[in-house]
């Protein structure tokens, strides 16, 4: 992956590290403990501080409050979900100097297996920091205005729908594919109209900023979310087997290459569930949405 802009040494532009978890999740006190074991032992010289979540959104308010001062490395100790709170914690201060990765701690990782991986004090110690997009998306709705950001993807249709499924049909492989088979009964199609006033009808649209999502699934041959443009994943209304296919294929042998874009947009005419980065929010009929790749928007390592 090349870097947007200059490489700095993360150890020493930044002056604290900053874990950011559940402490609720099982097995997350001893993965705490040992990652400051880790970091003591890897980098003895950095300051690491915890911040423990007490409910869903305050990741985002964490990150905010900490990415206003300093240089700081915020580590989100997390799944897909998490980190977006991170991230957009992150991108709620203008100018921040913070660094942000993610370390593997959820149901949904996608954004970890799509990355380069190595132990964090090593990325820490001597890795470079580098800057990579995100996906900005705007919501309008009876003249009020939203923007989120993901790290990873934006799913209409089908994607929302097999989160919830997954959820809630019990965790190992076969149980969430058995879930995900289960789900496409239940599909409907969603009709989008798109900028110059012509409708297309849907059963999922996918706008991705990495390789793998939905946990088994590859939807593109892309492997680096740093050229301003992301890839549109569309299955056109065409029926059960069609999308079954689709998405034996995807947890097989993927979808191969897609269509990119640097922006994408269009009016909801039906309701439509979106799943950003793993969390999933109802869109109302009339929401005018607009996606567009924000370049090197976030610093990493």
């Amino acid at each position: 992956m090349t870097a947007s802009g200059p490489d700095r040494p993360p150890a020493a532009s930044c002056d604290r590290a900053v874990l950011v978890f559940n402490p609720g999740k099982p097995g997350m006190t001893a993965r705490i403990n040992q990652l400051q074991r880790d970091l003591a032992a890897g980098v003895p010289d950095l300051q690491v501080d915890l911040l423990p979540t007490e409910f869903a959104g305050h990741a985002r308010e964490l990150a905010r409050s900490v990415a206003a001062t300093g240089s700081p490395l915020i580590v989100s100790v997390s799944g897909d979900g998490g980190y977006n709170e991170v991230v957009n914690g992150v991108m709620d201060v203008p100018g921040s100097k913070a660094v942000c990765t993610v370390l593997a701690a959820g149901n949904a990782n996608d954004h970890h297996r799509s990355m380069t991986v190595r132990p964090l004090p090593e990325a820490v110690r001597g890795g470079r920091v580098r800057h990579i997009d995100l996906l900005r998306i705007t919501f309008t709705e009876e003249q009020q205005v939203r923007v989120h950001y993901a790290h990873s993807y934006i799913g209409f249709g089908l994607t929302p729908l097999m989160a919830i499924g997954i959820e809630s049909g019990g965790k190992g492989k076969i149980l969430e594919l058995l879930s995900v088979a289960r789900t496409l009964s239940h599909l409907k199609p969603f009709e989008l109209v798109r900028a110059d006033g012509a409708t297309a009808r849907f059963d999922s649209l996918i706008l991705a900023n990495i390789s793998r999502m939905a946990k088994y699934g590859t939807v593109s041959e892309s492997d680096g979310p740093n050229d301003g443009r992301f890839e549109v994943v569309t299955l056109p209304h065409s029926g059960l087997w069609k999308m079954a296919l689709m998405t034996l294929r995807a947890v097989t042998l993927g979808l191969g290459n897609q269509p990119s874009v640097s922006s994408y947009a269009f009016t909801t005419r039906d309701a439509v569930p979106c799943q950003i980065d793993g969390e999933v929010r109802h869109l109302p009929a009339a929401t005018h949405v607009l996606v567009e790749s924000a370049k090197g928007a976030l610093a990493v390592i």
